[in-house]
């Protein structure tokens, strides 16, 4: 039965795309210019600017929260290579308070944010589909904006505080990836899935990209507190946009086009299972595509999160760059990133449409290139010495082609169940997140010493899991919609 089960799946990939089948029933694509599809996408994205841009800020206010005198204490205080000073500016005043909280208190606050991200994951995938995932990622990510804003005023009550305040952001923010996926279950045309959910999501990565830099300027012309200020209000500002011009399905939409809602309705119509039925658990926690998204997408978060915590250390304690001083340099990577990413959903899209390329093929052929190319640049970087330009170019070419991933198996969740998008993406995301939480302590265990040769090592485990992730999902993903996620009927 396993064999016979693998031939059909393999026939089934070899399939054209299913609205390829469908234009024959008189389904014309709508134009995407000033579309409610593309509308939502770039609204997303903006959300998901505003996601990172919270997540992020923290790292670099934490160098400014800090008593400098306490910190003067600290063993790492100068970097391994000739450190390359910034022009000189004017100094001035603050007022902020700061705080004399040691290595392991900073440790917890600045990991504390992923504790409560890991739990509302499962959860949120559950509630987009079973409420309106419209106010479900519009509510958690308000949520994380009110704890944004009240981040100063907790840290003077202790880092205790902090802490929980963290903590809560997390639980916030943990549902708006599940939501959305629930949403672009109904919202994205199978052949437009990897250039709606790519400009989505490049939100993340452009939140990075600006939160670094301004985020340091906006400490030195200003005080901490003000990152928190204003990023908060930023995020108030894109809850308002949301709440008058999102909606949760073409259906519901008072503007949309009728050929446009025809023609995303029309498309999905043979993906999609009722809403409100029986979800399928056992054969959603026993599908080996899944599993295979839940490796592939731990394995690359290892890199991911590595970089994204670790990279501002790398660069002051190693390559003697400080993210304050040079913001642009620590966030190149991540512009990189974004930059690869739409361009692969574009790629993607058309090799699928135009080329006729399974989607399984190109969803394991982008995920190939995505992981193995900052694997092999990632290890590269380590092995470059003081010469930080090399360095910075190779970790920027490491970020970058993860980007490329965003079209392999990040978007897999919809191809293979478009019905429990939401919950799938919640399950492994919830694996996703363990790199988060450990991947950094690990690292930074490993680099007590803080010499290249210990960096060494952290970026071999790295790239190593990214590898076993890359193989594991070119041997068990697939790119058709399964049997149980059309339809399903409990047995009696």
């Amino acid at each position: 039965m396993e064999s016979r089960g693998s031939d059909m799946d393999c026939k089934e990939q070899q399939q054209k795309p299913l609205l390829h089948r469908e234009r024959k029933d008189n389904i014309h694509p709508a134009p995407a210019c000033c579309s409610a599809r593309y509308c939502l996408a770039l609204l997303s994205s903006f959300g998901f600017f505003v996601v990172y841009a919270l997540r992020v800020n923290l790292s670099v206010a934490m160098v400014d929260m800090l008593n400098t005198t306490h910190q003067a204490q600290d063993n790492h205080s100068s970097s391994v290579c000739p450190a390359h000073p910034s022009p000189a500016r004017p100094k001035h005043n603050h007022t902020a308070s700061v705080y004399n909280w040691d290595s392991e208190m900073q440790g917890w606050i600045l990991g504390s944010f992923f504790y409560g991200y890991i739990l509302t994951q499962i959860p949120g995938g559950y509630l987009a589909r079973r409420l309106r995932p419209k106010w479900l990622m519009g509510l958690g990510i308000l949520g994380t904006v009110v704890f944004t804003l009240l981040t100063p005023y907790a840290a003077d009550l202790g880092g205790s505080y902090l802490i929980a305040v963290r903590v809560l952001e997390g639980v916030g923010e943990g549902v708006t990836f599940p939501a959305m996926y629930s949403m672009w279950a109904v919202w994205a045309p199978p052949l437009e899935r990897s250039r709606l959910l790519t400009i989505s999501y490049i939100g993340a990565q452009i939140g990075t990209v600006v939160s670094l830099p301004l985020s340091g300027e906006i400490c030195f012309y200003l005080d901490w507190t003000y990152i928190f200020y204003i990023f908060g209000v930023v995020g108030l500002f894109w809850f308002v946009l949301w709440a008058f011009l999102a909606f949760d399905s073409p259906n519901t939409h008072p503007w949309i086009s009728e050929q446009e809602r025809v023609y995303i309705m029309g498309s999905l119509k043979k993906e999609l299972s009722p809403l409100g039925g029986h979800i399928p658990w056992q054969a959603i926690v026993t599908s080996r595509p899944l599993l295979a998204i839940v490796v592939a997408h731990f394995s690359y978060n290892w890199t991911f999160y590595t970089l994204l915590t670790l990279l501002p250390t790398y660069m002051n304690d190693i390559l003697g760059f400080s993210i304050q001083q040079n913001g642009f340099l620590s966030a190149l990577p991540y512009l990189g990133c974004a930059l690869l990413a739409v361009l692969s959903g574009q790629l993607a899209d058309y090799l699928r449409e135009t080329c006729c390329c399974p989607t399984v093929t190109v969803r394991k052929s982008f995920s190939l290139v995505g992981m193995i190319g900052p694997a092999v640049f990632l290890v590269a970087a380590g092995y470059t010495g003081c010469n930080y330009t090399l360095a910075l170019t190779f970790l920027t070419i490491s970020s970058s082609l993860g980007g490329v991933s965003a079209s392999g198996f990040n978007i897999n969740h919809l191809d293979i169940a478009p019905s429990y998008a939401g919950i799938l993406l919640g399950i492994t995301n919830t694996f996703a997140t363990i790199p988060g939480m450990v991947g950094p302590v690990i690292a930074r265990s490993l680099t007590v010493n803080n010499t290249i040769e210990e960096w060494q090592t952290v970026f071999y485990i790295a790239a190593a899991i990214n590898i076993f992730g890359t193989i594991f999902y070119s041997i068990f993903g697939r790119g058709n919609v399964q049997a149980w996620a059309v339809s399903y009927t409990p047995q009696d």
